[in-house]
């Protein structure tokens, strides 16, 4: 993993294996924005300018491969609505697209070309490749995607569609809030520990303030493992938003009217 040259994009090294895919991070360097939006925010669904947006976007065309078609980005909800990206999706008008994307926070593909993206700014973005079958997704999972297991339900709609098993994938679990800085409440402890997690490998209890803390990254690697993908093809970011959100941004710093980044995904053509 490393932040390629102009800071706007971080490369995982998991996948610079494969050369028929792209996948990254955005960071909140070199582009433009003002405010909690600045500056490389390419989200077009939290709140900033659309000239903005676009410009960013743009910068972020520059850095994939010339087989790039378009960006597919989904307007989230913390669901677990999945779309696939097809040939049925591509036959509609742009505005029919966009319907099908709304409340939707997962994508899958097999189409070379088209970046599907998911946007973050302390939850969880997760960017999966199905090496034998060329497929790809992307998955958005702040807390309560995860424990409504939506990482669990798209690769079951991989498998279903596709035939993917786990141990031809590959995930990357992107930049999101780390165990020390997502404090939460009784009742999100609740949550997690009726779906039936290991409340002992992914959280802590911090008597000084008397609250749970949660590792999301732990609890998605654990329905990661549980489909079978192999730990050795999961790579961490290990990097905090909370913690490092003058690089990244972050929801709890910035408030819910702040930028996002963008985790994209492409097979190139």
């Amino acid at each position: 993993m490393k932040v390629k040259e102009g800071g706007r994009v971080l490369e995982y090294k998991l996948f610079k294996m494969y050369s028929n895919i792209s996948g990254f991070t955005t960071t909140r360097m070199g582009g433009y924005g003002t405010g909690t939006y600045e500056a490389f925010n390419c989200s077009p669904f939290c709140g900033g300018k659309e000239a903005d947006v676009r410009y960013n976007q743009a910068l972020l065309r520059g850095e994939l491969p010339q087989s790039f078609v378009e960006f597919v980005i989904p307007r989230q909800v913390h669901g677990t609505k999945i779309a696939l990206i097809d040939n049925a999706f591509l036959s509609l008008s742009m505005e029919e697209q966009q319907a099908e994307l709304d409340g939707v926070d997962a994508l899958i593909t097999a189409k070379p070309g088209f970046c599907i993206c998911v946007s973050t700014a302390d939850c969880v973005p997760l960017l999966i490749y199905d090496r034998k079958n060329q497929v790809v997704a992307a998955v958005h999972s702040g807390w309560r995607g995860t424990v409504d297991g939506i990482t669990t339900k798209t690769l079951e709609r991989m498998k279903e569609q596709f035939g993917t098993s786990g141990r031809d994938l590959s995930v990357i679990i992107g930049p999101c809030i780390s165990l020390e800085s997502f404090e939460v409440g009784e009742e999100v402890y609740a949550a997690f520990e009726e779906k039936g997690f290991d409340m002992s490998a992914i959280s802590i209890w911090k008597p000084e303030k008397k609250k749970y803390h949660i590792d999301l990254t732990a609890a998605i690697t654990e329905q990661l493992c549980a489909f079978g993908v192999y730990e050795e093809y999961i790579e961490c970011a290990d990097i905090c938003t909370f913690i490092r959100h003058e690089e990244f941004f972050s929801a709890r710093r910035l408030g819910i009217n702040s930028g996002r980044m963008l985790s994209g995904i492409m097979l190139n053509q």
